[in-house]
């Protein structure tokens, strides 16, 4: 799958106001500054689509972003950003939750992990409540270039091992990406295309 067209549809911080849900979405999400925008313009072919910014904390509502006319890639908040107030921190974790769960059209999540450091409470947490309540998820590491030769098998390696200490029987599937090489973008769209069309034969 090529994407030919992206653009940007709205932000908003409510559920109800999010487009109509009659076309297949997927949701991008990570801990603040794991670099989720520069994965969302590369995967677009699009530099200035989702905004870059230096200051972690960035994005603080739901940007839906519709792409081909066919589908929603949405771009949801960073979570555990420690520079924003504790109120400010449950609101973001409310909306995540309200959309996370709100949407039927939401056929999977990724959730986004710097490679480069060692397995995060946050960010196993975060999965972990994914799949007790039985949302779909996929792991996308990012930031890959600046691995070392095998280390990206050993951060494979230890998420898999903390995960089965979590008791996971079945891991999600794992993407290898980097924005700046452009690595990741076929395997994701690739990954994207069959649900797309499982979506609209039902």
């Amino acid at each position: 799958m090529e994407i030919k067209n992206a653009e940007f549809i709205i932000s908003n911080t409510d559920i109800t106001k999010c487009p109509k849900p009659d076309k297949p979405e997927y949701a991008f999400i990570g801990r603040s500054n794991v670099g989720k925008s520069s994965l969302i313009n590369m995967l677009t072919g699009r530099h200035a689509l989702a905004k870059i910014s230096g200051k972690p904390g960035k994005t603080q509502v739901i940007n839906h972003f519709l792409i081909d006319k066919t589908w929603y890639l949405v771009d949801l908040p960073g979570y555990g950003y420690a520079q924003v107030s504790k109120t400010d921190r449950e609101k973001f974790a409310i909306m995540i939750d309200s959309y996370l769960t709100g949407r039927p059209n939401l056929l999977c999540t990724f959730v986004l992990v710097d490679s480069r450091i060692e397995p995060q409470k946050l960010d196993l947490d975060f999965m972990y409540n994914l799949g007790e309540r039985g949302i779909p998820f996929v792991i996308v590491f990012t930031k890959t270039e600046k691995l070392k030769s095998g280390a990206l098998q050993n951060a494979k390696d230890r998420y898999k091992e903390k995960m089965q200490e979590m008791g996971w029987d079945d891991i999600p599937e794992i993407f290898v990406t980097s924005a700046s090489a452009n690595l990741g973008r076929k395997e994701i769209l690739s990954f994207i295309q069959p649900l797309n069309e499982e979506f609209k034969s039902l």
